[in-house]
């Protein structure tokens, strides 16, 4: 990995791919504030899928479905724990999962067949799972407002997770499926300390903009919670209790969280991150990373990995359990309609055609 930290990106550099034995990189990177260098320019290519419903079987994990618009995705979060996947489309964890997007336009389209089957079962799909659907692609593609039409024309029970305002342009049919009991948004809040966010998610939608999407969506009716996901000690843990306070005040209905993990390649994206970053620091928060999960800062042991264990996890918990409680009291989001489901005859138009 390059030592220069990337101008407005979260990685610094390529990680091998696990799975090819030769790659490429570049050795020399410039600013990103230099428009010419077309090295720094982001990749949007069009992928055609056969399926676009994966089934999803984690016991940490609250749905069973899940539907991702893109791959890739340009926020360039350093911890995001889906950069591996971009291993398997042959491209590198690193700097390849913030600059080249695959776009899968006939998204749409696939989710409208997959809900025709016959044995489909009107089962919740999560629009996301491992990248953002609100990314800055989605403004000029639409392929998230698509399927939120196709699940109006089926009422198909689906949730949402996104850390974009850019969710607001879609207030529309978010509230059509919130009257019919039919969507759940889950907006991620990491900090309000805008100097750690340019940092750490520097292609996303301020805190401040994020809890003007929370206000909007439940004036709208929308059901939403709040995700702090994930904690990251010595970085934005002490922020709990403000973060749950700001979104309680915002309309929120619940809130949950997660701790940092940095699998396969995040470890070397995410530990070249802090030290470029908070060199302070990056000891200290790697040390109770490793701590929380059995002496690595990756996991992938069930129920540990994403809250952790030892003293620094139970102390996150316990500061969490005690505010949300606060804020928040004993509420849950409202389960989502299954009864409604229907299939509309073919070559029926939907409420936007």
């Amino acid at each position: 990995m390059d030592e220069k930290p990337v101008k407005g990106r979260g990685a610094g550099g390529q990680p091998a791919n696990r799975f090819l034995r030769g790659n490429y990189g570049i050795v020399e990177w410039e600013g990103i504030d230099e428009p010419k260098d077309e090295r720094q320019a982001t990749r949007f290519l069009i992928e055609r899928p056969k399926t676009i419903v994966n089934k999803v079987s984690s016991p940490d994990l609250p749905f069973t479905r899940s539907l991702n618009p893109y791959q890739g995705c340009e926020h360039g979060c350093a911890y995001c724990y889906a950069r591996p996947t971009h291993e398997y489309w042959g491209y590198s964890a690193g700097l390849d999962f913030e600059q080249v997007i695959l776009v899968k336009r006939n998204a749409p389209d696939l989710l409208r067949k997959a809900l025709r089957h016959p044995k489909w079962n009107a089962e919740p799909i999560t629009i996301s799972g491992a990248t953002d659907p609100y990314q800055p692609v989605e403004r000029e593609e639409r392929i998230t407002r698509a399927l939120l039409e196709v699940a109006l024309e089926f009422k198909q029970p689906i949730s949402l997770i996104t850390k974009n305002a850019l969710v607001l342009r879609d207030i529309d049919p978010l509230g059509r499926l919130a009257a019919l009991g039919l969507v759940q948004v889950a907006i991620s809040l990491t900090t309000l300390n805008e100097p750690l966010r340019r940092a750490m998610e520097p292609r996303t939608s301020t805190g401040a903009q994020r809890l003007r999407a929370v206000r909007e969506l439940r004036a709208a009716q929308v059901p939403v919670m709040v995700m702090i996901a994930p904690v990251i000690p010595a970085l934005n843990e002490q922020e709990i209790p403000t973060l749950l306070k700001a979104s309680a005040e915002a309309g929120a209905l619940t809130a949950s969280y997660t701790v940092v993990r940095a699998n396969g390649a995040v470890e070397t994206v995410f530990e070249d991150w802090l030290n470029a970053h908070f060199p302070d620091r990056a000891a200290k928060v790697m040390h109770q990373v490793r701590a929380m999960h059995g002496g690595a800062l990756g996991d992938s042991v069930p129920g540990r990995r994403m809250r952790g264990e030892g003293p620094f996890a139970e102390n996150i918990k316990r500061v969490f359990a005690v505010m949300r409680k606060r804020y928040y009291g004993e509420a849950v989001m409202p389960p989502l309609r299954r009864d409604l489901f229907t299939r509309p005859a073919e070559g029926q138009l939907g409420l936007f055609d």
